[in-house]
């Protein structure tokens, strides 16, 4: 007996034999893919790795390349520059380089103070100008013989003469806030600890002027106008005029007030590192040189007010080397012998 298959169910299960066949590949696949799950995830983590350490080692170049070696223990400790000062001395109070039109404008300010400072000074010599005028004029006529005196030439002569005495006085009174203004000026450039001296120095600075000018008054004036007068005769009489006297006089003064800041600005130029006292002895012969030089151009031409003018200056600069000895920067190997003896000690 034969038998018939039947279309339908042979397409039927022919259907059912793909899908089984389709289900175990799927499983088979899942089977292998799960299987290699670890092995993918080891890789990821191995090239995660050497990524993140080839991204530190590009980042650690840099600062090997910024790491320089260790100075040596027996090597000097860095001294601020000049250039490191000229730095310090741009900075203001926000911390940011001033610029030329700030610096021009303390400037300003500065320089106005110190007018108003001397005009108010002026007024007020002015009001007191007389006594003023008769003791500049005293040292003349204590030496001038009997029967002379001083003379005027022109009409105006006698008030601008007192003007100018008023101003020259009233520089001398206002000294105190014009030497404040200058060190003001200055003071930008200085460290913190060496601004805190500012108003002692300013101080200072016009107790020495008026000192070099009291110093021409009393020592100075009395020799030079004994020598001058002293080649007057009975037949040639002195008549100095009075507005060239008083030129003469006020001049000096100023003039001595001037040279007698000479050590405290030695102090402040060596605390700076700027001159030493080393230096200062190494051109001694030159200073002298150019200290009977500006004493020639400052007095007459005569050697007497050249010399009374240079002996003091000689003295002050022997005793402006021996400040700079004193307060001066010390150099890197001093520094570091004192400060091995504070440690020793």
């Amino acid at each position: 007996m034969s038998q018939h298959t039947n279309p339908e169910q042979t397409a039927e299960a022919v259907t059912q034999a793909n899908e089984g066949l389709d289900e175990s590949t799927k499983t088979e696949a899942g089977e292998d893919l799960s299987a290699a799950s670890p092995l993918d995830a080891a890789s990821q983590a191995t090239d995660s790795s050497a990524q993140a350490n080839s991204e530190a080692s590009s980042q650690s170049e840099p600062a090997e390349e910024d790491t320089t070696p260790l100075p040596h223990s027996d090597m000097p400790p860095k001294v601020p520059s000049a250039s490191d000062n000229d730095q310090d001395a741009e900075d203001n109070e926000g911390g940011q380089p001033m610029t030329l039109m700030e610096h021009l404008n303390e400037l300003r300010r500065c320089l106005t103070r110190a007018c108003i400072a001397v005009i108010i000074c002026f007024v007020g010599c002015w009001i007191v100008v007389d006594p003023i005028f008769d003791a500049l004029v005293n040292p003349l006529l204590a030496v001038l013989p009997e029967g002379s005196h001083p003379i005027y030439t022109t009409l105006p002569e006698g008030f601008f003469t007192r003007m100018f005495i008023a101003l020259v006085v009233g520089v001398f009174v206002a000294s105190p806030v014009i030497f404040y203004q200058v060190w003001s000026f200055i003071a930008p450039g200085l460290y913190d600890e060496e601004k805190k001296y500012i108003i002692p120095i300013a101080f200072l600075s016009a107790l020495f002027f008026i000192g070099g000018g009291l110093f021409c008054f009393f020592i100075v004036f009395p020799f030079v106008f004994t020598f001058f007068i002293s080649f007057a005769t009975e037949s040639i009489i002195a008549t100095p005029k009075v507005s060239d006297y008083l030129d003469f006089v006020l001049k000096l003064l100023i003039a001595f007030g001037l040279i007698f800041e000479m050590p405290l600005f030695s102090f402040f130029l060596s605390r700076l590192g700027i001159v030493t006292a080393n230096g200062m002895r190494k051109m001694r012969r030159y200073a002298v040189l150019i200290i009977f030089v500006v004493a020639a151009i400052l007095t007459p031409p005569d050697v007497v007010s050249q010399l009374l003018m240079a002996g003091p200056m000689l003295i002050l600069y022997e005793l402006s080397i021996l400040i700079a000895a004193l307060f001066g920067r010390k150099s890197p190997r001093k520094q570091k012998a004192s400060e091995n003896d504070a440690d020793a000690v």
